[in-house]
């Protein structure tokens, strides 16, 4: 267990970062001229976005598999707790998005423009929550439409964030997972992409800081314990390959 804590610790430790050194700045979201770097930006979103979200998760389950190369009932055991990891992780998400019921930072600012009331809006279902959004930002020419799209179809609570723990949690994954078969390059990667699919939606005013912090910690707990239960009951998994 020290082992698994100490690299999925380290791991979250650098996912944290970011969102730590932005939230102490003091720095908060507004719209500002968006060149190709947001695009780029939207992009990573979108390898978590449904549907994409799935495709992505087929594809890295079937890279650590390759990576690990297990038989097929320690092949089973990985797919099912990792897909567990990631499946508890939206679930807490759910819950406590309902619980706290904090509104997202484009919502804000749409309130600081007089442009709807935050509270009002969310007693709204959700498709009518797309809808005004919809009508609220379509003079705003300095917003792209592919923003404005994602924006309306992604109206509920901001606290905390789904796509950061769904990246964290893969990414931690490969830490706890990758690191001893020293697949560093695939865990390097998934690190580099985590960490940029969290920038995006703080610059995509659909986060702030604190929940991508909160939501990186809860994958962190979810991942070290899907990664002790791996050890536990095939602790070949761990074991380096031979060259």
């Amino acid at each position: 267990m020290p082992a698994i804590l100490i690299r999925t610790s380290l791991g979250a430790l650098l996912l944290l970062v970011m969102p730590l050194i932005v939230l102490l700045s003091g720095w908060h979201w507004w719209p500002q001229p968006m060149g190709a770097e947001y695009v780029i930006l939207y992009g990573f979103t979108e390898t978590v976005t449904r549907p994409w979200g799935i495709i992505t998760s087929l594809l890295f389950a079937a890279w650590f598999l390759w990576c690990l190369r297990p038989r097929l009932k320690p092949a089973l055991l990985i797919i099912l707790l990792a897909g567990g990891a990631i499946l508890l992780g939206q679930y807490a998400k759910s819950l406590l998005k309902e619980q706290v019921q904090e509104a997202r930072p484009y919502v804000m600012w749409l309130d600081s423009e007089g442009r709807l009331d935050p509270r009002q809006f969310y007693q709204l279902p959700r498709a009518q929550r797309s809808q005004q959004v919809r009508q609220m930002v379509a003079g705003y020419s300095e917003i792209p439409q592919w923003l404005k799209k994602h924006w309306a179809f992604e109206t509920g609570f901001s606290f905390p964030s789904g796509h950061t723990m769904f990246a964290a949690s893969w990414a931690l994954l490969g830490a706890g997972l990758l690191w001893p078969r020293r697949r560093y390059l695939t865990v390097v990667a998934l690190m580099v992409w985590a960490g940029t699919v969290m920038a995006s939606r703080l610059m995509l005013g659909m986060h702030w800081p604190q929940d991508l912090i909160v939501s990186t910690l809860i994958s962190w707990l979810i991942v070290t314990l899907a990664c002790w239960l791996v050890l536990r009951s095939r602790p070949d998994v761990f074991a380096p390959k031979n060259k």
